[in-house]
C-alpha cells in the first residue's frame, strides 16, 4: 500500500478504536496510579506486586517507564489517525492488535486492583503474547519514515520489552503469593536466577528474531536493572539475584548490539556488491 487511496468505513472504525482504547487504557493507568484516591497497584493484592514481594520485582523507580509508553501510545493513536498514515497496509495490520494491547492493560489494572492475581498472570501472558504477534507483524511491515519508526516501533518495542519483565515479576509474585513459594526462603535465590536467565532468554530471542531492535531491549534491561538494585539497597536483599539480573541484563544488551552491528555489515556487503 502507499498509503494513497482512500480511506474506507472499516479504517475509520479501526482508528477509532485504537484512540478510544488508548482513552481507556490512560483511565487504567490513572485508577492503578492512586490518583483517584484509591490503592497503587503495587499495594493492591495485598501487595504482592510491591517492590519487596519476590526477589524479582523491580524497584519502585522502574515503574517511571509506563509513563513514556503510554505517552508513546497516545502519540500512536494520533498518529495513525493522520490522513498519510490512515490506509498504510502497516496500521491495517497493527490496528486491531494495538487495541487488544490497551485493553488487556487496562483489564489487567483493574483484575490487580480487584485482588485477583492468579487472574492477573493469565491477563498479563495474554498481554505479553499479543505484544509478541505485533512485534513481528512489526517486522514485517516497513515504516513510512523516521516518525513512524520512533513512534510505532519505538513505543510498541518499547511496550514488549517491559511487559516481558513485568510478567517474570507478576508469575513469581503469583506463585509467593498462593504459598509455592516463598520470597526469602533456601530456595528463594535459586528460583530467581532460573526466572530471570528465563527473561534473559527471552531478551536474546527478541534481539536475534527482531535483527537487534534497540527498543525491546531497552525497556528489557532497564526492568533488569532496576530488579538489581531493589536486590541490593531494596527491603528484599538477595545478592544472587541482583548480580543475576545485572548480568542478564548486559547480555541482553551485548547480544542486541552486537546483532545490529552485524545486521549493518551485512548491508553494507551486499551495497558493496
Amino acid at each position: 500500500m502507499t498509503g494513497i487511496d482512500s480511506p474506507t468505513t472499516a479504517d475509520r472504525v479501526r482508528q477509532i478504536a485504537v484512540a478510544v482504547s488508548a482513552v481507556l487504557a490512560i483511565i487504567g493507568s490513572y485508577i492503578g496510579s492512586g490518583a483517584a484516591g484509591g490503592t497503587q497497584v503495587q499495594n493492591a493484592a495485598n501487595g504482592a506486586l510491591s517492590a519487596s514481594s519476590t526477589p524479582i520485582a523491580p524497584d519502585g523507580p522502574a515503574f517511571s517507564i509506563w509513563s513514556i509508553i503510554y505517552l508513546g501510545l497516545v502519540a500512536y493513536a494520533v498518529w495513525q489517525f493522520l490522513p498519510s498514515q490512515t490506509t498504510r497496509e502497516r496500521h491495517r495490520r497493527l490496528g486491531y492488535w494495538v487495541v487488544a494491547s490497551l485493553l488487556l492493560n487496562a483489564a489487567w489494572i483493574l483484575v490487580v486492583q480487584a485482588g485477583f492475581l492468579i487472574l492477573s498472570v493469565f491477563v498479563i501472558i495474554a498481554l505479553l503474547g499479543v505484544l509478541a504477534r505485533i512485534f513481528v507483524l512489526v517486522l514485517r511491515t516497513r515504516p513510512s519514515g523516521v516518525v513512524d519508526t520512533i513512534i510505532t516501533d519505538g513505543t510498541l518495542g518499547l511496550y514488549l520489552g517491559w511487559v516481558c519483565v513485568a510478567t517474570a515479576a507478576n508469575i513469581t509474585a503469583a506463585f509467593v503469593g498462593s504459598g509455592i513459594g516463598s520470597a526469602d526462603g533456601p530456595a528463594a535465590g535459586v528460583w530467581a536466577i532460573i526466572v530471570l536467565a528465563v527473561a534473559g532468554a527471552v531478551g536474546i530471542l527478541l534481539a536475534v528474531v527482531g535483527r537487534g531492535r534497540i527498543a525491546p531491549m531497552l525497556s528489557l534491561c532497564w526492568g533488569l536493572a532496576w530488579v538489581a538494585v531493589g536486590r541490593f539497597t531494596g527491603e528484599l536483599l538477595s545478592t544472587e539475584a541482583g548480580v543475576t539480573a545485572l548480568i542478564v541484563a548486559v547480555v541482553v544488551a551485548v547480544v542486541t548490539v552486537v546483532v545490529r552491528v552485524s545486521r549493518g555489515r551485512d548491508r553494507a556487503a551486499l551495497v558493496g556488491a
